[in-house]
């Protein structure tokens, strides 16, 4: 959110020249930030992050746009009124926001510049139409060149022989002014473009909805090598040592059971086996077990491709759903996500069978019956150890229909009376909550403290009864909850199947800092750049640039050894404390892993599953800001954020048994 709140005023800007009011301005903002974090893992560093996420933004604009709520035309589309869609993204990606035609044809995934000057022509054309209704009679020969030479891109013999036509021919004149003047003044500066402000309101909205879904995340379990059947001899000797022992579960599944994952529940004593079996389109799918607590509803699976040598999972709620699910789950949770897991040693045997887990929302009541129903299910790409099994757009159709029982697991929650301290800030442990499918560490970070706050903390691992169990890789998440001058945060770690607390140890891993350091920089007046200044363990660079109607701010720092931030905290204000219209902002950064190693996502796809503890350095941050120069404007520097390495181990002896549910 916070990257989104430093870009909100750019993509307001943008969105208003599609959406016709505040609501469904929300709904893009809301949409939008929702895929992001969705579609995050397949981000290839192909395309700056910004224009991905303009991609994004304009994917839902195609979706909400079309929606016609409101009969009076918002100032900024009326321009637009008569062109078709992609004229128009083509015309304010590169006329208004001020992408190159490159930039343009990727963003919206036009396989070639030619088609997108044939887009900007004809979308400028209507404009035109639009505005004036008047008729131009340019020569059609020279017409092709119009885009290639407000451009600047022509080959010096063809602009020649343009240029010389255009000083004997009065019609292309008077055609290229008009034209021009679309493109580079109409389109550019619509009517109450400088009245655009960000409601405060919209981004607050945004974050309240996004509160509601529950980030879904995995954890990945060691993987064990598929075990063949044995003798009949064997198993029945094993069976009987382990019904007097009490270890027939774990040697019983041990052999029976292909799903590493499903088979640790079972031996552990939970959940329900299953053999139910549906076929559609060449595809069977097996749902062979489920295990359900108060967190969650895990359903495990097995495709079969009986066709093909081709692997496919599903998701919940893309193309798989429960028919029955607001009679038995609870509303107001969201399902956890787990992503495929590629590595696992039986996804590797066969290339057409994959085993698979999907979460869903837990039981309203301690029993109940699942209407499952798919209708889609997604390919793994070729190289999903690293697309992390995604495939954009891969989906196969069917129908696979299943029913089934379940019942759920017993839960234990736990009161920790502990506060410890990290960086001069208090944080208090509050519960832990052990399911049969995950388990739990809710805490609390006091926020009393402005000029340093912690705004996230990582742990490592959790050891309970000297059993130890990792952290999800994506850490802490936001309660919906805070108490005063304390925020609510939940750790996730693996599932210790019930275990009973009995001493309880915390290792720690990270924490990220948004740290209060105030700095101005006038920038109006006589002051030469660009001018240095040493800023929290580095030296800043900071030059001004001269951008037609705006002033452009550049501020970088290539020195990462001994820099203290990540990231800067900014902001420009004129001599009555306001905050001038910014028309474009842009920024640029480099991952360093915990070892000290550096990764440029512009020079190649990162796995980002493989990196150790990254940190996101912005090296260089750029902002045009209209009226620098009439008004005594200052930049200032308001702060910043650093994510900082922690090896610290608490104790948490004393632990008390609040609740158990048996």
């Amino acid at each position: 959110m916070d990257w989104f709140d430093g870009h909100k005023e750019y993509f307001y800007s943008f969105g208003w020249h599609f959406v016709q009011n505040q609501q469904q301005m929300e709904e893009l903002f809301y949409r939008s930030i929702l895929k992001v974090h969705k579609e995050f893992p397949r981000y290839k560093g192909n395309l700056s992050f910004k224009m991905w996420v303009t991609s994004i933004f304009i994917q839902n604009i195609r979706g909400i746009s079309s929606l016609q709520d409101s009969e009076e035309i918002e100032p900024r589309r009326k321009v637009f009124a008569g062109i078709n869609q992609l004229e128009k993204e083509a015309l304010v990606l590169t006329y208004v926001t001020g992408f190159t035609l490159e930039e343009t044809a990727q963003v919206l995934d036009v396989p070639a510049e030619k088609k997108i000057k044939d887009l900007l022509f004809s979308g400028i054309q209507s404009v035109r139409k639009q505005i004036d209704g008047a008729d131009y009679h340019g020569c059609e020969k020279f017409q092709k060149h119009y885009i290639d030479y407000l451009e600047k891109t022509m080959e010096r013999p063809a602009k020649i022989e343009f240029e010389i036509h255009l000083y004997n021919c009065r019609e292309c004149q008077e055609d290229l002014a008009s034209f021009q003047e679309v493109a580079m003044t109409r389109l550019n500066h619509n009517e109450s473009e400088n009245d655009l402000n960000v409601p405060l309101q919209l981004m607050e909205n945004v974050k309240m909805r996004l509160g509601d879904q529950k980030e879904h995340r995995k954890r990945k379990f060691k993987m064990r090598k598929k075990w063949a059947l044995g003798f009949a001899s064997a198993l029945a000797f094993i069976m009987a040592i382990g019904f007097i022992t009490g270890a027939f579960p774990k040697v019983y599944y041990a052999w029976t059971e292909d799903d590493v994952h499903l088979r640790a529940f079972l031996q552990e004593g939970f959940g329900q086996r299953l053999n139910l079996e549906a076929e559609s389109n060449g595809v069977k799918v097996k749902i062979k077990g489920v295990v359900a607590d108060d967190i969650q509803t895990l359903v495990f699976y097995e495709i079969h491709d009986t066709k093909e040598d081709k692997q496919y999972f599903m998701t919940f709620e893309d193309g798989v759903t429960v028919e029955n699910e607001y009679d038995i789950l609870k509303r107001d949770t969201y399902p956890r996500y787990s992503f495929p897991d590629v590595e696992a040693e039986m996804n590797k045997s066969d290339k057409n069978v994959f085993y698979g887990k999907l979460a869903l929302r837990p039981l309203e009541e301690e029993q109940g019956e699942i209407k499952l129903r798919i209708t889609q299910i997604q390919e793994l790409a070729n190289d999903a150890a690293i697309s992390l099994g995604f495939r954009t757009g891969d989906y196969k159709s069917g129908y696979w229909s299943f029913e089934f029982p379940v019942t759920k697991q017993p839960t234990r929650e736990y009161e920790i009376n502990e506060q410890r301290e990290i960086e001069g800030v208090a944080v208090r442990l509050e519960k832990l909550i052990v399911a049969p499918t995950a388990t739990f560490l809710q805490f609390g970070i006091n926020t009393e403290k402005l000029e340093k706050r912690i705004d996230f903390l990582n742990f490592k691992s959790l050891e309970v009864n000297n059993k130890k169990v990792q952290a999800e890789r994506y850490g802490s998440h936001f309660m919906d909850q805070q108490q005063g001058s304390w925020t609510g945060f939940q750790a996730y770690f693996g599932p210790l199947y019930g275990e009973k607390v009995k001493d309880f140890k915390a290792q720690l891993d990270s924490i990220y800092l948004s740290i209060v350091d105030h700095r101005n920089i006038e920038l109006s007046g006589n002051e030469p750049f660009p001018q240095t200044i040493e800023y929290a363990g580095s030296t800043l660079w900071i030059d001004k640039v001269d951008a037609g109607q705006s002033t452009e701010i550049i501020i970088r720092s290539d020195d990462l050894e001994n820099r203290e931030y990540e990231s800067l905290h900014i902001n420009f204000v004129d001599e009555n404390d306001q905050q001038p219209h910014t028309t474009h902002m842009d920024s640029k950064a480099v991952l360093v892993d915990k070892n000290g190693v550096e990764y440029d996502p512009h020079k190649g796809p990162i796995d980002f599953e493989k990196l150790e503890q990254p940190r996101h350095f912005v090296t260089e941050q750029s902002m045009r800001v209209e009226g620098v120069e009439e008004n005594s404007m200052k930049l200032q520097i308001t702060g910043y954020n650093s994510l900082k390495y922690l090896d610290e181990v608490w104790e948490l002896g004393a632990v008390l048994v609040a609740q158990d549910k048996e």
